[in-house]
């Protein structure tokens, strides 16, 4: 269960109060949050720029007297890392020759892997380095001797983790990071995963919110993860304030910042997906042809390899330290919430729009079941008709009845219909599935109640056929209700059923998603009370195909009784197609966002039967259900209808994102999941 299992490193920014000009206790106030990084199983710990000094001594900087002290300050970080696991990365004023260099000390077991100098410095409003140092590109050497040991020396460094597969870091300083092209921009096009900043940063009113945009940018420009740490308390009030800025981000979303203006020290901490990195750089081929462009560059990075040699507490590593999201495919956050839902309906019906444009067909026919699917499509389709300003009775809704339609379901079907103000009709498919199972020599037709998949699919098949003839017959359009999510599981009829249409509005919107649209939907109004009533009942009631009579108890046939929790296939579905990970891993992060109902944010507006926990055993088990039927159900999506894509989680279009062989096994995964790899 440990993260440095699962292809994560953790890693702290600090930020202890400054003692201006007393290197001596900053050393100390250093040392104190390295021990706490430890503690905390972190592989790496960076501090504020200038740290060992501060940033605002001035002319103070040039004084012998106060770089001998950083020195002795520096030696003394460099003796405490011997007994922690973390790497160190420190800020410090260091005479190289004759010019005094603005440095990034990195430091490891007691050595100082390499010393990365400030490249770019400002000298604008209230900056004034280039008074006191020289910069990166001023210098001669490529090396520089502490104590005994010959250094690495330059902006041109990245230091790699052997025994940490994909952690390559890069340290820069401050401005570095402001300019147009910052240093660290070649260091990840050299291959470095975590891009580290060591900035004094004084606040002014707004430079929050700018910071936050520069560092989430900056990781997902890169595709990298971007640790940003400013200095904070203690530092010199006489023209400016210090707020002690922290943020860490990852391939643009920001996973830990510091709270800003504190007095005390502070550590935060996060994960980082280092396999999540590495998946989405392989996908990019831009980026590797930015590589071929600016070879030179890339080829000049030095890479300095090193062994982490973690000796962590298991069970500190045991809890992943990032939120993960129960329902990846569904928006969080109110503030988020409302344009995440008008932005996925307005691509689904912008697309019907276009393509009725397109074909010149007025008319839409559309199978009306009463459940989640349909529904959210007939919603659509409503909205699309509006805006086309067609009138919303050439909406053909078909309602068909078979032998295991419940009464409330048929009910909310003519409900919908008749409040939304479309034609709608009741066509019962069960004297042609009589007549399809009687041509078939079906027991059922004899009466005997054998209900197997023919009998199933006999029905699903009947619907679609009498809505393909009526889109004949009127010159419409079918419209498409299937989800992504039965695409992903198979969970659908081949051809006949709800795999095919002439256009799906639905088919790369998973079901937790429609789940929530329709919630959505009823919180934001709009629709006549009836209308507003149906919607609640859908989204309350049990998932059913109703195509088997209810048992002796009165219980409905449950597609998630047989399939699996949805919730749960979504998680699983998300993780292997958006980031192609390993079941194992998979498992992992499901059991951090389903093992304990107290881990990861969820929507406020998801129903409380929504917000179940499963244990280890449970996942496992509904993991490899999903991968089985994932990897057999390939051929279904190979012939799925044309349709929008919704959402980054992806699409499982052929002509989109997803191409597989329609024969491929699942036995490799299976095998990982099970550890037998």
């Amino acid at each position: 269960m440990s993260t440095y299992s699962h292809g994560f490193a953790r890693i702290a920014a600090a930020v202890p109060p400054v003692a201006l000009a007393d290197p001596h206790e900053n050393a100390a106030r250093t040392v104190e949050l390295i021990q706490r990084a430890h503690d905390e199983g972190a592989a790496l710990v960076a501090f504020p720029e200038l740290g060992l000094c501060g940033y605002s001594v001035d002319d103070l900087v040039q004084q012998d007297a106060l770089l001998d002290g950083v020195m002795d300050a520096l030696m003394t970080v460099v003796e405490a890392t011997r007994r922690v696991s973390p790497v160190v990365l420190v800020g410090a004023p260091l005479r190289i020759d004759d010019a005094l260099y603005n440095c990034a000390v990195i430091i490891h077991d007691g050595q100082v892997l390499g010393v990365a100098p400030k490249s770019y410095l400002p000298n604008y409003r209230e900056f004034y380095e280039q008074r006191y140092f020289a910069a990166a590109r001023d210098t001669v050497v490529d090396s520089i001797t502490l104590g005994d040991h010959e250094i690495p020396f330059g902006a041109d460094l990245v230091f790699e983790a052997v025994d940490l597969p994909g952690l390559r870091f890069h340290v820069e300083v401050c401005e570095d990071g402001w300019v147009p092209i910052p240093p660290s921009t070649w260091a990840a096009l050299a291959g470095a995963t975590l891009l580290v900043n060591l900035s004094g940063s004084p606040v002014t009113v707004g430079k929050e919110e700018y910071r936050r945009t520069l560092a989430t940018s900056h990781s997902a420009r890169n595709v990298a993860a971007h640790l940003y740490v400013a200095s904070g308390f203690g530092e010199s009030t006489t023209d400016l304030a210090w707020d002690g800025d922290a943020l860490i981000a990852e391939n643009g979303t920001l996973l830990a910042r510091s709270e800003t203006f504190s007095m005390d020290p502070q550590l935060i901490v996060a994960d980082v997906d280092l396999d999540r990195i590495r998946q989405e750089r392989s996908r990019m081929i831009s980026m590797r042809d930015q590589v071929g462009d600016y070879a030179d560059q890339a080829r000049a990075i030095r890479r300095i390899p090193f062994e982490l040699d973690l000796a962590l507490d298991d069970d500190v590593v045991a809890d992943l330290r990032r939120t993960v999201l129960r329902f990846p495919f569904v928006p969080t956050g109110t503030a988020d919430r409302d344009q995440r839902c008008r932005d996925v309906l307005d691509i689904q019906v912008q697309g019907l729009v276009a393509r009725l444009r397109a074909t010149g067909i007025g008319k839409i026919v559309i199978g009306v079941s009463g459940g989640l699917d349909s529904t959210l499509a007939l919603l659509v389709a409503v909205q699309a008709f509006d805006l086309l300003g067609l009138p919303r009775t050439d909406i053909r809704a078909y309602t068909m009845p078979g032998f295991a339609t419940g009464d409330a379901t048929l009910a909310r079907s003519h409900v919908l219909m008749d409040s939304l103000g479309v034609t709608g009709t009741e066509l019962d498919i069960r004297p042609s599935c009589e007549r399809m199972l009687a041509d078939l020599g079906h027991p059922f037709a004899d009466g005997r109640p054998v209900y197997d998949v023919t009998f199933e699919n006999v029905q699903a098949g009947e619907r679609t056929s009498h809505l393909f003839r009526l889109a004949n017959y009127l010159g419409g359009l079918v419209l498409g209700t299937g989800d992504l999510s039965e695409l992903a599981l198979g969970w659908c009829t081949y051809g006949v059923g709800d795999q095919m249409s002439h256009y799906n509005v639905n088919g790369s919107v998973p079901k937790t998603l429609i789940q929530h649209l329709i919630r959505w939907k009823i919180a934001t109004g709009g629709y006549p009370e009836a209308t507003i009533e149906a919607l609640r009942e859908i989204v309350d009631d049990v998932i059913s195909p109703e195509l088997v009579p209810a048992d002796a108890d009165g219980n409905v046939q449950s597609t998630e009784g047989k399939v699996g929790p949805y919730e749960l296939h979504d998680f699983f579905l998300y993780h292997l197609t958006r980031f192609g990970y390993r079941p194992s891993k998979m498992a992992y992060l499901a059991h951090q966002a389903w093992g304990d109902s107290s881990r990861g944010p969820w929507s406020d507006m998801l129903a409380p039967e929504q917000r179940n926990q499963y244990d280890a055993a449970t996942i496992e088990r509904w993991l490899e259900v999903f991968l089985k039927r994932f990897m057999s159900s390939q051929f279904k999506r190979t012939a799925m209808p044309n349709g929008p894509k919704i959402g980054s989680g992806g699409s499982l279009s052929p002509r989109g994102d997803w191409r597989s062989p329609s024969d491929a096994s699942a036995a490799a995964w299976l095998r990982e999941l099970h550890g037998e790899l």
